[in-house]
């Protein structure tokens, strides 16, 4: 599909755009190889495919509720400024 220029100023005015008028040429084709994309997604045969109206009719994955990053105090602890045990330590901030 080829689009005209002012179709393209339209598209720019509606879409907030400030464009060229170098640049109308530049976009007539490259907008018009958008819309024969979509075009294309007409061809395709959905019949018997059910539609989706949003994902939460989707069932989330469950995984196991394990601990997997435990028992490494000293690597967590190895960039702290200042450290209590196996604590970070911070100055008071209450007066």
């Amino acid at each position: 599909m080829s689009l005209d220029a002012a179709t393209i100023r339209r598209i720019a005015r509606l879409a907030r755009l400030g464009i060229e008028e170098t640049d109308i040429a530049r976009l007539q084709g490259e907008l018009g190889h958008i819309i024969g994309w979509i075009e294309q997604l007409s061809e395709l045969d959905v019949d018997g495919l059910e539609p989706i109206s949003g994902v939460g009719q989707a069932a989330l994955r469950m995984r196991a509720d394990a601990v997997t990053d435990g028992d490494k105090v000293e690597a967590v602890l190895s960039n702290a400024p200042s450290r209590a045990g196996s604590f970070y330590s911070v100055p008071k901030v209450v007066e």
